[in-house]
């Protein structure tokens, strides 16, 4: 016991040092903080407190864990996530569609302004002005953009959100999700257990044959469709003609959906 209390009163001791010291000069500071800014961020950053906002909490994640903790960290983290946009989150240095486990490689590049077709197709893989479409943070954090980067859904570690609405509580999820243009996002769930067919393996899930989720972003709606004993969606593939919502088994989509859904609005 007294060991313990020794070490205590020698770590309080060292704060009350450290708090005592002169700050550095501001240059040192400065460089510290923004050391892993690239020139071409740091031009962006000055047009984006967003993106100010979310490098430092990304940066320096381990100093606001230990001032909020972590839930407080995470819901915050994800409130500025669903601020973001993708140059936001390039500059924070966070894995991209081209490479999931690195910061951006082009910022020349993908720091531009997006070219005004960007906003048709829901795919962008970089070097592209305006970024990626999908970026990664970690084992725990992806974040997704839309078409036109109109919406975007964050997932962190088993939970979504979609514009900072929670989306698909109490299922779960696949890691995997895509937008299918700037309305749609769809995501596989865990499928019945009373399924004919369900079985059960290692993975994201791990049931063989899956749900799926469909999120309308533009009306914030979502459905969870489940697969009926003759539909045996083992990789549930969705895919939007005009205003109809097609459902597929698997992304072979030759022989037609199980299902057509009627866009009404």
């Amino acid at each position: 016991m007294t060991g313990w209390r020794r070490r205590e009163t020698k770590r309080e001791e060292q704060i009350i040092r450290v708090l005592q010291e002169p700050p550095e000069a501001i240059d040192l500071r400065g460089a510290r903080r923004w050391r892993w800014a690239d020139e071409h961020w740091r031009v962006w950053l000055r047009r984006s407190a967003t993106g100010v906002e979310l490098f430092t909490r990304w940066q320096e994640s381990d100093e606001y864990r230990y001032m909020l903790g972590d839930d407080a960290y995470q819901m915050q983290l994800i409130e500025i996530l669903t601020r973001a946009t993708p140059r936001d989150c390039a500059a924070a240095g966070f894995g991209c569609t081209r490479r999931m486990d690195r910061a951006c490689s082009e910022p020349s590049i993908c720091s531009r302004d997006p070219l005004p077709a960007a906003g048709v197709d829901p795919h962008r893989e970089g070097p592209v002005p305006g970024g990626c479409d999908s970026f990664y943070g970690g084992d725990d954090v992806r974040v997704r953009f839309s078409a036109g980067n109109r919406h975007q859904a964050v997932r962190w570690s088993m939970s979504l959100w979609i514009d900072g609405v929670r989306v698909g509580a109490g299922l779960r999820l696949a890691s995997s999700g895509w937008w299918l243009d700037d309305r749609f996002f769809v995501v596989p769930a865990e499928g019945p257990d009373e399924h004919p067919a369900q079985e059960y393996t290692m993975g994201d899930l791990v049931s063989v044959i899956h749900s799926v989720l469909i999120h309308d972003a533009a009306l914030s709606v979502t459905r969870v469709l489940v697969p009926g004993p003759e539909e045996m969606w083992t990789e549930p593939w969705v895919v939007r003609d005009g205003d109809e919502l097609r459902v597929y088994p698997d992304q072979e989509t030759s022989r037609g959906p199980d299902r057509t859904i009627v866009l009404t609005d």
